[in-house]
């Protein structure tokens, strides 16, 4: 072991005691990359196209390219209830699905986790319970078979295709052998779960296009393309770049053995996730990044739930372990501040 690796260690170990950051598993959470997986020999399994999400994708799509055209024929008021349902369904991913319940980076209090529970649905991304599973087998089999978004599969696998065609059986393996006890006994992701689609009817659709047609009269037709439809498109796709983007083009100061990077397009678009390179280095972090708030709406959003009272506990990693890092496995492209 190194001199930076034995500096890592004992900041590491001195955080955890004292409550300001955890080890690096993030206190049990099975996020931690397995090293020791090893793929199949032989040839690959062949790819089994979904033609119902296929159509049902493209029919999306279509559906906000027509709604981009309707964009001039909407009120001021709707295109900023529009900005508002992206930002609330992107904080329902990143904020919760993401940094809560994928990687319980921070606690978060009963009305807090009801509202993150309203974001997720709203963001239509698969509920709590199988967003943060899936995510857990990405970072611990990152790269792999066993990645439900396998960068290395492409950028249109990585970004969308993974959602066309079935799951590698190795995903399906690896995600049923995961600790997900913590999932299991939170009642309001189990609550979310079982009444998912009555929720994202709810949330996805209804009260995004209810608003603007009930509160100041937009048509129907535009609130349903606009603040619905092309709003959630949109958001998938934010969501979708840090599985494809950050995986393939940005730097990687804190760790170059890995394939996530920092990428700014993507930190915008994300509301803070594009720091991925840093995010895979430390999972257990709650910022995502070295630098808190900066280019972080999510960090802010927790940051301010913390100052109501509603949120505690963020875990964080300290200036030493992140510098000892960056010196030992990073590409020399390290700023900070």
């Amino acid at each position: 072991m190194t001199g930076t690796e034995t500096l890592e260690k004992r900041q590491q170990h001195k955080w955890s005691q004292n409550g300001a950051v955890c080890s690096d598993t993030s206190g049990g959470v099975e996020d931690a990359f397995d090293s020791t997986y090893r793929e199949k020999e032989g040839p690959k399994p062949p790819r089994i196209i979904v033609w119902r999400n296929v159509i049902m994708m493209s029919l999306l799509h279509l559906g906000a390219v027509y709604g981009v055209f309707l964009i001039p024929s909407a009120s001021f008021l709707t295109l900023l209830w529009s900005v508002l349902c992206f930002l609330v369904s992107a904080l329902g991913i990143t904020a919760g699905a993401h940094r809560l319940w994928s990687h319980r980076t921070y606690k978060a209090s009963l009305p807090l986790r009801i509202f993150l529970s309203f974001a997720n649905s709203m963001a239509f991304e698969n509920d709590i319970f199988e967003w943060a599973r899936d995510h857990r087998v990405h970072h611990k089999y990152s790269e792999t078979d066993a990645d439900p978004h396998n960068a290395r599969r492409g950028f249109f696998f990585a970004h969308i295709g993974w959602l066309l065609v079935r799951k590698h059986p190795d995903v399906i393996e690896k995600g049923g052998k995961l600790d997900l006890s913590d999932l299991l006994s939170d009642k309001v992701v189990m609550l979310q779960r079982r009444y998912y689609k009555l929720s994202v009817l709810l949330m996805c659709f209804f009260v995004p296009m209810f608003v603007p047609w009930h509160f100041w009269g937009e048509s129907l037709w535009v609130a349903y393309f606009i603040p619905a439809l092309l709003r959630y498109a949109l958001v998938l796709n934010a969501s979708w770049l840090v599985n494809s983007a950050a995986h393939m083009w940005g730097n990687r100061p804190y760790d170059k053995n890995i394939n996530p990077r920092e990428n700014r397009f993507v930190t915008f678009s994300a509301i803070g996730e594009g720091f991925h390179n840093y995010h895979h280095t430390f999972p257990y972090d709650y910022a995502t990044s070295e630098f808190g708030c900066k280019f972080n709406l999510t960090t802010c959003f927790i940051d301010f739930m913390c100052l109501l009272g509603l949120a505690k506990d963020r875990k964080r990693v300290s200036r030493e372990v992140v510098l000892s890092r960056t010196q030992r496995t990073g590409d020399g492209s390290h700023r900070s501040g």
